[in-house]
């Protein structure tokens, strides 16, 4: 149920970016850009931190404010320069983003392979224990039951969710 707040600002916010007709001045579309990169490189790093058990969202809220105040600190001191610093942000931020989304994809598909491995794993020993009892016409419910086990035990074992 704590993914549905997620889910609701993003469409809400969507939907707003639609209709509002919000103009962003030229002159800020360099900070608005880090601005974006900033939030992506902190929630990717927050989704690969829950995959990896070691979430804090207090890290994740002062990772995103540090990174983004440095990142508009850079491209303010690189206007005034006269230099694109903020292409260094940019560089910096992408490499982060890519390499926590391929981490990110990586525990999604391993998640996806033990959970098929371990229901294949209980459904041939059902099969086994079917066969030895010589009972075959309860089976669908037997594995009926012990789905809803496995379901109960995987979100039992899942982080709390913000």
């Amino acid at each position: 149920m704590g993914w549905l707040i997620p889910v609701i600002g993003l469409v809400l916010g969507v939907y707003l970016g639609q209709f509002l007709h919000i103009e962003i001045p030229a002159g800020m579309v360099k900070y608005l850009s880090i601005g974006i990169m900033a939030a992506l490189d902190s929630v990717f790093g927050g989704i690969k931190a829950i995959y990896e058990m070691k979430f804090d969202g207090l890290l994740m809220l002062s990772g995103f404010f540090a990174n983004a105040l440095l990142a508009a600190a850079l491209a303010f001191i690189g206007d005034t320069l006269g230099i694109d610093l903020y292409y260094a942000a940019v560089f910096a931020f992408g490499v982060r983003l890519f390499s926590n989304l391929s981490l990110i994809r990586v525990y999604i598909i391993e998640n996806l392979r033990m959970r098929s491995q371990l229901f294949r794993a209980h459904r041939e020993a059902l099969d086994r224990k079917e066969k030895e009892n010589g009972n075959e016409g309860d089976q669908a419910e037997v594995l009926a039951a012990t789905e809803d086990k496995e379901a109960e035990s995987y979100e039992s074992s899942r982080p709390e969710e913000l």
